[in-house]
């Protein structure tokens, strides 16, 4: 009977734990701060490429 007492503790102390939720939240985030950061560096690159290939040219 005590073991159950304290399984049911534990659930309901687990149930009432928010930090799962905000980790979660957190990654989400860093993971919408990566794709905007791939995003932003492929079409950076790409435009440095043409810049640099116009440059290598000219000289």
């Amino acid at each position: 009977m005590a073991i159950m007492i304290q399984y049911i503790s534990a659930a309901l102390a687990l149930k009432s734990d928010r930090r799962g939720v905000t980790m979660l939240e957190y990654g989400l985030i860093a993971a919408l701060v990566a794709v905007v950061v791939i995003g932003a560096i492929s079409t950076l690159g790409t435009g440095l490429s043409g810049i640099f290939t116009s440059v290598g040219s000219d000289v």
